[in-house]
């Protein structure tokens, strides 16, 4: 592959941001047509394991919390994985939440998915915040 043809492909670290970005945005389903892998499964507790349910889900959220947003805080790939720490808040007045995915790809599509989440507290101890 030649630099041109390099930088025309997305690295696997921006393919897992511009999904996130369309779950947010609520284009739910056009970040499933363009980015899920047919065998994909995830690790949410609160969901059944397949995709449907968790695009479900994610609709659903979508719908009770339209003015949500996210920014991403950091990014790293490593091989297929891709880790990507963001702030993500319900509403404006939301403090929010810190939250991890996990991204296996598989064909360069999202086949595997972990989330994490914490929420960030009113009081904090640490000065250095969690971002």
């Amino acid at each position: 592959m030649t630099t041109d043809q390099q930088s025309l492909h997305p690295s696997l670290k921006e393919t897992a941001i511009s999904f996130l970005n369309l779950i947010v945005s609520g284009k739910i389903r056009e970040a499933y047509e363009r980015y899920v892998h047919a065998d994909f499964f995830h690790h949410n507790p609160f969901f059944r394991g397949d995709a449907e349910s968790l695009m479900l889900a994610m609709e659903e959220n979508k719908v009770q919390n339209p003015h949500k947003t996210s920014e991403v805080k950091l990014a790293i790939q490593e091989g297929d994985m891709v880790t990507v720490y963001s702030h993500i808040r319900q509403n404006p007045d939301d403090l929010g939440a810190a939250v991890v995915h996990i991204f296996r790809f598989k064909d360069d599509k999202v086949v595997e998915l972990w989330d994490i989440g914490q929420p960030i507290p009113e009081n904090s101890l640490n000065e250095n915040g969690m971002f």
